[in-house]
């Protein structure tokens, strides 16, 4: 079977890249994880209705009961039948960290025996609000925490797109410098058969030495081997890429290098001001924080005392026919207060505040590490950016001069002004002008991915990748 052939630019590798690598799908999951987290937190800002229902319970057991003409406690048969459901409407209240409700039950008992008899009892409605009194709010933090976390899964979703960019890049050049190394060795053997042909014409007319002669031959054979092994790595290269990609691995894939691409200065100022807008790694610093300050604020009102109120006002009523338990409800006023005081703990809840205090310090202490980390990042990646810009039009000048020198040289070689080592010098040198071509290349384009991720900016069009994150059009 011949295997197909494909031709691939830096662009559409990276665009492949992003749509079927199994980097990128990962990435999406890890998006998709954070986004349902934060509809569930939206959605528990909303009302929620909810249906409990007890079909049928059923019991016949022997149970303790009290007889109060022997004043004693006896054990009796018993058997009953329960059914009943019960309808709830509640909604958080974030400003004060408690919850309101309406519900509505209705329940149905029969008891079987010696005395049998049937009630309904119902609460057709009963509305209500609980909440702790210790003054810790899980609600006001879930306000401050949630959208930040959800801000950071879509950079962090970004980030690992760009990243996916920029891997896809690395495994471009390593392709692409495996492709120039096959070019090269193949052209080199047969450069090195056409030299050493010659050099046996010119050996019989004693142009040349018999130690010139045995070294174009060594070339020869050294070309051969040079490109078996040129051969190899291509496959390996091709191989990774392929698979990357997530592409047949019998895939053959050719290469179009990038046009040398148009002189972009980058700001330092600039990169650094985007960076601590846009990268995630900032606002994981944030959160850490903000959850460490959680914790101390919980751990700090706990210590205290634990207290929560529960008050209702409602209707209810009992009747042993169906038709009459909705007929004039009694009306129904609870309120419970419960407080849990610690006497003595051995310090304990203390313990857990310090804890507390402590992750604090170690998370605004990271976050200043990280912050510095980051910045340094940034900085030096831009001052490669700007210098390879240089070393590329340094790179190709390089290799026009090597080209044409090589030319020359062989062909004042082939006419006899030129010498062994001269043509090897040569040689070498217009190869070596390639391979610094493509790595300059490659550093380019590393450094230039590299800073759209590190800042989430595209600074060809000067378009924010965050603003314009669009999830539903980037799948």
């Amino acid at each position: 079977m011949t295997a197909q052939q494909m031709v691939l630019s830096l662009e559409k590798t990276i665009q492949l890249a992003a749509d079927s690598s199994l980097e990128a799908f990962r990435s999406k999951n890890l998006y998709l994880t954070g986004y349902w987290e934060f509809r569930n937190y939206k959605a528990e800002r909303l009302p929620s209705l909810t249906l409990n229902l007890t079909p049928a319970q059923y019991y016949r057991d022997i149970t303790k009961r009290y007889d109060s003409e022997a004043d004693i406690d006896v054990y009796r048969k018993q058997q009953s039948f329960y059914a009943g459901g019960s309808l709830n409407l509640k909604q958080n209240f974030d400003w004060l960290g408690g919850s309101f409700y309406i519900d509505s039950d209705l329940g149905y008992m029969r008891y079987f025996g010696e005395n049998t008899y049937n009630q309904f009892t119902s609460v057709p409605v009963r509305i209500g609000y609980s909440q702790d009194l210790v003054g810790y709010n899980a609600f006001r933090w879930e306000r401050k925490i949630e959208p930040l976390k959800y801000e950071k899964v879509k950079k962090e979703f970004l980030y690992n797109m760009e990243s996916i960019s920029e891997q896809a890049t690395t495994y471009f050049f390593a392709l692409a410098m495996a492709q120039v190394e096959y070019d090269m060795a193949k052209e080199n053997v047969a450069n090195t058969d056409t030299l050493y042909r010659t050099g046996q014409e010119r050996h019989k007319i004693a142009a040349i030495s018999q130690e010139d002669l045995l070294t174009l031959k060594l070339d020869a054979v050294n070309a051969k081997n040079t490109l078996k092994n040129a051969e190899i790595a291509l496959k390996r290269a091709m191989f990774s890429l392929a698979s990357y990609l997530n592409f047949e691995k019998s895939e053959e894939i050719r290469l179009r290098l990038p046009s040398r691409p148009r002189d972009l200065h980058i700001s330092v100022e600039e990169a650094l001001t985007l960076a601590r807008e846009n990268n995630p790694e900032f606002l994981e610093m944030k959160q850490s924080i903000l959850e460490a300050e959680q914790e101390v604020d919980r751990t700090k009102k706990e210590a205290m005392f634990n207290a929560s109120v529960n008050a209702s006002i409602g209707f209810n009523q009992v009747s042993s026919r169906f038709r009459d338990v909705y007929k004039d409800p009694l009306q129904q006023d609870i309120v419970a207060i419960s407080v849990s005081i610690p006497l003595v703990d051995w310090g304990v809840r203390k313990g857990k505040h310090n804890i507390a205090k402590s992750n604090l310090s170690i998370a605004q202490t990271t976050a200043q590490q990280k912050e510095i980390s980051v910045e340094e990042d940034v900085i030096m990646t831009v001052g490669d950016f700007n210098i390879q810009q240089n070393l590329i039009s340094s790179a190709e000048e390089a290799l026009d001069i090597a080209l044409m020198a090589y030319q020359k040289t062989k062909q004042r070689f082939l006419i006899g002004k030129a010498d062994i080592n001269s043509m090897t010098l040569s040689l070498n040198r217009q190869q070596e002008a390639q391979r610094n071509y493509i790595t300059a290349l490659q550093n380019y384009w590393l450094s230039y991915y590299k800073i759209r991720k590190l800042t989430l900016h595209d600074f060809e069009t000067g378009v924010s990748l965050s603003n314009e994150f669009d999830y539903e059009h980037e799948l």
